[in-house]
């Protein structure tokens, strides 16, 4: 892995690999994004890196990194882009109140309550794989007959 000056600039790149994105969005919502340019999806994903340009000192050109989205969800009606965005927004106030909005760095608990709050009408994991548990002896246990 090459280093870099602390002061160096570093192009961020999506990787063309979409298929997580395109799961994510509801039929609705791509065919929104489609038929009306400009319109908005507020998606959390996890990004990974995968590839990078390696920076020598005698090129004028600035280092770059590409990236694949991993995991990814779309909120799926105005209730959850709301909570969405207010994580979004608890974030950004912590960046400006330490002085970090171009740097990335670890959370503080404005973060960790936001989120807290937002995700309180959700299901835990716990509640989604009982979920699963439970279809899966739905599933199982039934007859067919025929005749």
């Amino acid at each position: 892995m090459p280093k870099l000056d602390k002061d160096a600039p570093v192009e961020v790149k999506l990787d063309s690999a979409a298929a997580m994105l395109e799961a994510a969005l509801t039929e609705e919502q791509r065919r929104g994004l489609f038929e009306h340019p400009g319109m908005c999806v507020i998606v959390i994903a996890e990004l990974h890196s995968v590839s990078y340009t390696g920076h020598a000192d005698s090129e004028d050109k600035a280092a770059q990194v590409r990236l694949r989205m991993r995991l990814v969800e779309a909120a799926r009606d105005d209730e959850q882009t709301g909570l969405v965005l207010e994580v979004m927004r608890a974030m950004m106030r912590r960046r400006k109140m330490t002085d970090t909005l171009d740097e990335v760095g670890p959370g503080e608990t404005v973060v960790e309550e936001a989120v807290t709050e937002a995700l309180a009408g959700h299901p835990t994991e716990a509640e989604f794989e009982a979920h699963q548990e439970t279809t899966r002896r739905r599933r199982g246990s039934r007859v067919e007959q025929f005749g």
